[in-house]
């Protein structure tokens, strides 16, 4: 029971730390304009920075599952 819950926890985290990397490396894409009193972006399309970081993090958590399922990477 412990190393299902130990299991679960890393597929969480795992998935969790992927998706803020991305979002993350996704905040200073297409700014745009760029107010010039406060010097912040007009428009930050955060919902759509999100989206993508979800997508992103999908991705690479499915690679990361593939290796622990094939025991390449082992917990």
């Amino acid at each position: 029971m412990i190393n299902f819950i130990v299991h679960e926890a890393v597929l969480v985290s795992a998935f969790l730390v992927l998706w803020f990397l991305a979002f993350f490396c996704l905040l200073p894409v297409g700014l745009g304009e760029v107010d010039p009193q406060t010097g912040a972006p007009l428009h930050p399309y955060l919902g759509r920075k999100a989206l993508i970081a979800t997508a992103i993090a999908v991705v690479l958590w499915i690679a990361f599952y593939a290796l622990i399922a094939l025991h390449i990477v082992d917990l």
